[in-house]
């Protein structure tokens, strides 16, 4: 069977991914050693941090909203991509937290919009075959992984204040190749566009977006305490290092072999798949931690428990916003998911991790991805239901 050839741009698609999470893997771990050592107490870096997670709550929406209206897509991702370089230079002169605040709240604000416009860019220019689809998004893992390894080194040899010069460096990347973009014409471009309001009150769309935020907001015990937990338990800096290598290294893996395996086994059954491995894997973590085996088996399921998630989410985001939706709806998932999920999931296992300690965490994790899966099971259904009447 002939494959689809590849989308027109998929140099620059590749390359924007690379570029944006290799930022991201740069700035996201070794951030708040900069602000320390620019004198912020704990409690202002815990705020500055936080504030990646928040203005994903708003950031996506608002740009997401601006670019589907004016069907200005790549325009609008140039705007963003221009106004967070521009933004992040204050990074080298500011002095006070008040200063760093504002940089923080501008700087997050662009970059929120970048992957969600691009991932919206990318889906219609692919017009619903998402054959190519795991295969470009992989270069985003390749360069978060390759960041990560080859920033502390540097910041090792050369100090703490390198590294703004070289996330400013990879933002600069992330405008060239947005620069390299071009707009995708839609056959239905003077259609009306179906209502996002009238979209949420359906209970396969609500439903849907209740089993993400769960989901996302399960894997905060990942993202926030995960490296802490093992250093509790006495794992080495270097193994903790390696776990979090290797769950990208998984992550990678799947998404270059993603097509054949949604297309054997279906996006329904790997979203649930995906959703009850979850379940194992945090029940695996908070349980079986101190067993080494165990804990390399519960990071090999991120291949499943991130990948095939987000992949098994784009898909099915595809049924209810594409072509003149395409980037809103990727902006609610974007807010809904990582921005809402990932902040309350963390605040609310902050609590957890004070009162009742780090199994609770996990524990609840768990709880939180089980009712994930009976949110997407109910989706999947009323999706099925919605199908035969609308026949």
């Amino acid at each position: 069977m002939q494959h689809p050839p590849w989308p027109k741009q998929s140099f620059s698609f590749a390359l924007f991914f690379f570029a944006y999470y290799g930022y991201v893997g740069v700035f996201s771990p070794y951030a708040s050693l900069y602000f320390s050592e620019r004198g912020m107490t704990a409690a202002q870096i815990g705020v500055l941090m936080s504030l990646m997670q928040v203005m994903r709550i708003f950031g996506p929406n608002l740009w997401g909203w601006v670019a589907d209206r004016h069907q200005q897509r790549v325009r609008v991702l140039r705007i963003t991509a221009v106004a967070a370089a521009a933004c992040f230079v204050g990074m080298f002169f500011g002095q006070t937290f008040a200063q760093f605040f504002l940089v923080m709240v501008a700087v997050n604000l662009f970059t929120s919009a970048q992957a969600p416009l691009s991932e919206a860019l990318m889906l219609s220019e692919m017009r619903g075959d998402l054959t190519h689809y795991g295969r470009l998004r992989l270069w985003g893992s390749v360069g978060f992984i390759l960041a990560v390894t080859a920033a502390g080194p540097l910041l090792d040899w050369q100090g703490i204040r390198l590294m703004p010069w070289i996330a400013l460096a990879l933002l600069s990347l992330v405008l060239y190749s947005s620069l390299r973009m071009q707009e995708t014409p839609h056959a239905d471009l003077h259609g009306s566009a179906p209502s996002v309001a009238a979209l949420l009150r359906r209970p396969e769309v609500a439903a849907f977006f209740a089993s993400t935020f769960l989901m996302i907001a399960a894997h905060a015990s990942l993202y926030v305490f995960y490296s802490l937990y093992l250093a509790r338990i006495g794992y080495s800096n270097t193994v903790i290092g390696l776990m979090w290598s290797l769950g990208v290294v998984v992550e990678i893996v799947f998404f270059f072999y993603q097509a054949p395996i949604f297309k054997r086994f279906g996006i329904r059954n790997l979203m649930i798949a995906s959703l009850l491995i979850a379940v194992a894997r945090f029940l695996m973590i908070g349980f079986g931690a101190q067993s080494l085996l165990v804990l390399l088996v519960a990071q090999v399921m991120h291949a499943a428990t991130f990948g095939v998630h987000h992949s098994a989410s784009v898909a099915t985001l595809q049924r209810w916003f594409s072509g003149p939706l395409q980037a809103r709806g990727q902006a609610l998932f974007t807010s809904i998911s990582y921005g809402l999920g990932g902040t309350l999931g963390g605040l609310a296992m902050g609590e957890l991790w004070e009162t009742f300690g780090p199994q609770a965490v996990y524990l609840i994790a768990a709880v939180f991805s089980l009712a994930g899966a009976a949110a997407a099971v109910l989706s999947y259904r009323w999706q099925s239901h919605h199908h035969q009447e609308s026949a």
